[in-house]
């Protein structure tokens, strides 16, 4: 599974696509219609390929000389589906953390099915209080953000009634690995720890882990991603967060997810992970 590329370059082709057939409808070559336009003509075979993306103005401009004024809306709608699937962090937090992560509640309040695959925290509809802060801070001080960590830690916490309230399920998957990573101290790793066993009861939760020693040569530890029903995936990676919503893409998700769910252990092996995990942290104590 790639990274933002993948998603982000495809609907760039598509896009390009299209542009290129309302202007071979319009009868006019690359360089004809750059020259309308007031571009080069690499410049229109470049938007046309999905290595570059038009401007508002190009698309607007483009479709006048072509003759497709009707075409316009649907094309900034696809404009716009592009320039946000993949959002630097800098853009996104600008407002600080507690604005985005309220901007996420809807999103959490209308999903039904929740198949979420880390491979470096915990989850968050299984953090605790604790944990959630001791992540919250780090992001903040690497990415120097406005200090506003106890007011998003709330947010965080409320959203999680939707564990416990409603119809919604969850099907997480973690690597080991997670376990062995303390995050803000043995204390806050030990609370998280027996946490994740009272929540890998719960009716609305599937928590399957994945072991150190599992044969990983079919699937290996991949990026973290969230899967919102079958309408939407999420990525948080270094730079951004990617949101997909092609079906074909999503489609990709669900398979990898599935590959996933075969190699790690449910139930009573599970706990008996979580169970090593804080014997080893308390050992270190």
């Amino acid at each position: 599974m790639s990274s933002s590329s993948s998603s982000v370059q495809q609907s760039r082709r598509v896009l390009g696509a299209r542009l290129r057939e309302i202007r071979t409808d319009a009868g006019l070559t690359a360089r004809e219609l750059g020259r309308l336009m007031g571009r080069h003509g690499s410049k229109i075979s470049s938007i046309e390929h999905g290595h570059a993306v038009p401007s508002a103005a190009d698309v607007r401009v483009g479709c006048h000389h072509c003759a497709a004024p009707d075409q316009v809306s649907e094309l900034l709608a696809s404009l716009r589906a592009i320039e946000g699937m993949f959002v630097e962090w800098r853009r996104l937090e600008r407002s600080g953390l507690r604005v985005e992560n309220q901007s996420r509640i809807p999103l959490w309040e209308r999903t039904r099915r929740f198949r979420i695959y880390s491979s470096f925290v915990v989850p968050g509809p299984v953090q605790t209080e604790a944990y959630i802060r001791a992540v919250l801070t780090q992001i903040m001080i690497r990415r120097q953000l406005p200090d506003d960590v106890e007011a998003t830690v709330r947010v965080r916490v409320d959203k999680q009634h939707v564990v416990y309230e409603g119809d919604h399920r969850f099907a997480i998957l973690v690597e080991e690995s997670v376990l062995r990573s303390p995050i803000g101290g043995a204390d806050t790793m030990a609370g998280q720890l027996g946490h994740l066993l009272v929540a890998s009861g719960l009716p609305s939760v599937s928590l399957g882990i994945i072991p150190l020693d599992a044969d990983r040569s079919a699937m290996w530890p991949i990026e973290a991603f969230w899967m919102f029903d079958d309408e939407q995936v999420s990525v948080e990676l270094v730079s951004g967060y990617l949101t997909i919503t092609q079906p074909s893409e999503i489609a990709m998700y669900a398979d990898v997810f599935a590959a996933l769910a075969k190699q790690a252990v449910y139930g009573a092996q599970a706990r008996a992970l979580i169970a090593s995990a804080i014997k080893a942290l308390d050992a270190e104590r």
